[in-house]
C-alpha cells in the first residue's frame, strides 16, 4: 500500500502539480491523505481545490485557513463592530494602542489575509468548491495494515492552529501537545517545517508544505507512506516547480495577499 501524505497547499496550483508528477514518476499512490490548508494565501484557490478533491481514496482535514474560509466574514465583522461600540472605553484605547503600533509586517499581514479569505471565500463559492472546504474536518484517523494508528491533524491534536509541533520544543512541551492523541503516527502541517520525530513512543511528522516555504529550499514536499503487514516506511520527497511563473500569476490576478507573498516567492 502506498500512500502520497501532504500539506498546505495554498492555493498553490502550479506546486501541486509539481507534487502530483513526481508522485506519478515514483509510481504512484494507492491513496493521498491531505493535512489542510488548501487554498487561502495563494493565487489559484479553484484551480488547486479541483485537483485536491478529484484525487482518488481522498482522507482530508482542515487547517486554520480552511476554517477561517468557511466562516463568514460578515459575521465576523459585525460582532467585532458589535464588540467595539459596546466595549468600556478601556479596551478600545487599548485595541487602538496596539493598531497604532503594529509593525508594518504586521499590517501587510492582516489586512492582507483577512482581504484574502474574503477572495477566495467568494471564488470558491462562484465555482461551486466551497462545500468541499466547509466540510473538511478537523481530525481523521487510519489504521496501517500492521495495526499502527494514524491520526491527520493540522497543527497538533485537537486543532488546526496554535503553535503547532516544532523541532525546538522540549518533549515536554511536544508530549503535552500529544495528550490524547491515542495515535502511533500523527502527520501534522502548518509549521511549513519538516519534522520526524517521536516523543513518548508517538511519532510526529510534519509534512513540511506543497506551498509558502519559509525556508531556503523552495522546493514543493510531500511524503511517501508505504505500509503493509509487516510496517510502514516514510520517504520524504521533494518536487521543484517554477517559482518566476508563481511570481507572474499573483502580479496578473491581482492577489490580495500578493504583497505578504512575496516574501516565499520573491
Amino acid at each position: 500500500m502506498r500512500i502520497a501524505v501532504f500539506s498546505d497547499t495554498h492555493g498553490n496550483s502550479i506546486a501541486l502539480d509539481a507534487v502530483l508528477g513526481d508522485m506519478q514518476r515514483v509510481g504512484g499512490a494507492d491513496a493521498h491523505w491531505f493535512v489542510g490548508d488548501a487554498a487561502m494565501i495563494g493565487f489559484d484557490p479553484m484551480g488547486t481545490v479541483e485537483r485536491l478533491s478529484g484525487l482518488p481514496n481522498l482522507v482530508a482535514v482542515r487547517g486554520n485557513g480552511d476554517r477561517r474560509i468557511a466562516t463568514a466574514p460578515e459575521i465576523v465583522r459585525e460582532i467585532t463592530a458589535r464588540f467595539i461600540a459596546t466595549a468600556p472605553e478601556i479596551v478600545r484605547e487599548i485595541t487602538a494602542r496596539f493598531i497604532a503600533t503594529a509593525s508594518d509586517e504586521e499590517a501587510v499581514i492582516w489586512r492582507s489575509t483577512l482581504a484574502d479569505s474574503e477572495w477566495t471565500r467568494d471564488a470558491l463559492k462562484a465555482a461551486g468548491l466551497y462545500g468541499w472546504i466547509a466540510r473538511l474536518p478537523l481530525e481523521e484517523r487510519v489504521t496501517l495494515p500492521d495495526g499502527t494508528r494514524v491520526l491527520l491533524v493540522h497543527a497538533s491534536p485537537g486543532t488546526d492552529e496554535g503553535v503547532g509541533i516544532r523541532e525546538e520544543q522540549r518533549d515536554e512541551e511536544v508530549g503535552a501537545l500529544l495528550a490524547g492523541a491515542n495515535a502511533d503516527l500523527v502527520f501534522v502541517g502548518h509549521t511549513h517545517q519538516p519534522l520526524d520525530r517521536t516523543v513518548d513512543g508517538v511519532r510526529i511528522v510534519n509534512l513540511g508544505s506543497v506551498s509558502n516555504p519559509p525556508r531556503e529550499d523552495k522546493r514543493a514536499m510531500w511524503t511517501l507512506l508505504g505500509a503493509d503487514e509487516s510496517g510502514y516506511t516514510v520517504e520524504r520527497r521533494y518536487a521543484a516547480y517554477d517559482l518566476a511563473a508563481v511570481r507572474e500569476r499573483l502580479a496578473r490576478d491581482q492577489v490580495p495577499a500578493r504583497d505578504y507573498l512575496q516574501r516565499y516567492f520573491g
